[in-house]
């Protein structure tokens, strides 16, 4: 799989909303896979199954 970047939209709970930043597709994604310093707003780079925080 190739690498993403995405946005976090919205935390809602144990969950988080992240858009794609090329495609504004969003998915729902446990905020356990997730740095504990994301905010709504934070840029994440997803490669090989680990998200980190670009900003």
């Amino acid at each position: 799989m190739e690498p993403k970047n995405y946005r976090v939209v919205r935390i809602d709970g144990d969950y988080a909303v992240l858009a794609e930043i090329k495609t504004g597709e969003e998915q729902l994604t446990a905020r356990a896979l997730l740095s504990e310093e994301i905010e709504e707003g934070s840029l994440l780079h997803w490669e090989n199954l680990c998200y980190t925080i670009t900003e």
